[in-house]
């Protein structure tokens, strides 16, 4: 085998990796025209809750990547942990009756950390094969069950649950569907946005009321032809929509009452962002699936799936047929590898009750105190995972003109000043890494303050 030359030349600049970038790379979720006239950001490298760009820059990572590097970066158990795998068993697949250690090693301990219910996983790549993955389960269920009337799947209006044609279906994202064709038998219901509704209802009634547009559309629909609701515990995409306390109970009434699965997207509410294994555990649902993806590996390998509930499962194989679908890298040795690791140093490091307990208490209470700003109208947070209204008028609360771009001008300020956050309209959210320490959420929240200073400073000039 020839050797493998070593590369001496100098590294390449910012504008040299912008150039390249410009020319040769479609981005997600982009407009590719404003991209090609600003330039992207360049990042190079990550350590902890810090990422680096390619000029040195360091940014406080206030969005765990994209909701996913929970355990921080540079983590070298993860590294490891992949490097083994890949060297003993780089790739098979779960295909034609075969398996490996890795995906029932990491099976078996999802059943084991997750409710009573759920004791088999279908693996994926991501929450949107999760999510594909719900369609075809769903319907096969009520099949099996000799019920295959019930086709029609519930969601809510401004859900995310992933970029796949039939996970974008599921979602309620107005503008990812007018550029695509939907499935059919997918309908939506309001979100439980307290602070986006006109608040003449108490947090509570509005969770109730909310909630009972279930009811009502499954009654719309027809009962005998429902056949599942999902709904992430949080939207996160959304814009970090926390439900009032009365919504999930009622919820899961409704779905025992009418006999319909309850699907619990934990793509970023999964593996302790809220203080809690699961959105569900926190919410006190039983669901019959959770999706899952993101914090599973800590986003150092890609790894999705779904934990089917034994209402489900047991159908699947007791009354057997072949279940056409799956996925060439389901349950990737290397990414389960890695998630078993990532799982145990979950548990090892006492990450779920350091945010119920520590440093989740400890961020929430800073966060509160957003509020008292000018521009914000609502500051909340459960667990790591939070956000704050701008508003130009809290009472009677109103907002800036769309145009103004609030939201995007405080993004833009807080990066230029060292921290990731996201815009969703003019609502920023933020969700840091497990492993954030007390002077970093400090730090979080004296940035944000002085980034809401200058955005007030602008949008008043």
């Amino acid at each position: 085998m020839a050797a493998i030359e070593k590369n001496t030349q100098s590294p390449r600049t910012r504008t040299e990796w912008q150039n390249l970038d410009k020319e040769h790379h479609l981005h997600p979720f982009t407009d590719h025209k404003d991209l090609h006239q600003k330039r992207s950001r360049i990042i190079s490298r990550a350590d902890g809750c810090y990422i680096y760009d390619v000029d040195g820059n360091e940014i406080l990572d206030g969005m765990s990547g994209l909701w996913c590097v929970n355990l921080g970066y540079g983590r070298e158990e993860l590294v490891a942990a992949a490097t083994a795998q890949l060297r003993e068993l780089p790739y098979y697949n779960n295909f034609f009756q075969c398996a490996h250690p890795p995906a029932i090693e990491l099976a078996t301990l999802l059943a084991e950390i997750s409710q009573p219910q759920f004791n088999r996983v279908f693996f994926a790549g991501s929450g949107s094969e999760s999510n594909d993955t719900i369609v075809r389960m769903v319907r096969r269920y009520w099949d099996l069950m000799e019920q295959p009337e019930r086709r029609v799947i519930i969601s809510r209006v401004n859900a995310y649950h992933g970029s796949t044609v039939a996970a974008a279906t599921l979602g309620g994202m107005k503008a990812m569907h007018e550029q695509m064709v939907r499935l059919p038998d997918v309908v939506h219901i309001e979100q439980p946005y307290w602070f986006g509704s006109d608040r003449s209802l108490s947090p509570a009634e509005f969770g109730l009321a909310m909630a009972r547009r279930l009811e009502e559309k499954i009654n719309e629909v027809g009962a005998g032809k429902v056949a599942a609701f999902i709904g992430e515990p949080i939207q996160g995409a959304g814009g970090v929509i926390i439900p009032p306390d009365s919504y999930w109970p009622e919820i899961q009434r409704i779905c025992d009452e009418y006999g319909i699965l309850l699907v619990s997207d934990e793509v970023i509410t999964g593996f302790g962002r809220l203080g809690e294994w699961f959105g569900a555990d926190y919410f006190g649902t039983r669901p019959d699936f959770m999706t899952f993806a993101k914090g599973v590996t800590s986003g150092y390998l890609p790894l999705g799936g779904v934990l089917v509930g034994d209402r489900v499962a047991d159908v699947l194989i007791d009354k057997g047929g072949e279940f056409y679908h799956g996925y060439t890298y389901s349950g990737h040795p290397a990414s389960c590898a890695v998630a078993i690791a990532n799982v145990k140093l979950i548990q090892k490091e006492g990450l779920v009750q350091r945010i119920r307990d520590d440093i989740g208490p400890y961020l929430q209470q800073r966060w509160a105190t957003l509020e008292d700003h000018p521009l914000v109208g609502e500051a909340r947070m459960v667990g790591l995972m939070g956000a704050f209204e701008i508003v130009s008028n809290k009472e009677p609360m109103q907002r800036f003109d769309a145009k103004r771009g609030a939201g995007p001008l405080c993004r833009d300020h807080l990066v230029a000043n060292g921290v990731v956050m996201r815009a969703v309209g003019d609502t920023i959210i933020a969700a840091p890494p497990f492993t954030l320490s007390r002077a970093q959420a400090d730090r979080l929240v004296e940035v944000a303050w002085r980034c809401l200073d200058l955005t007030q400073q602008e949008l008043l000039a």
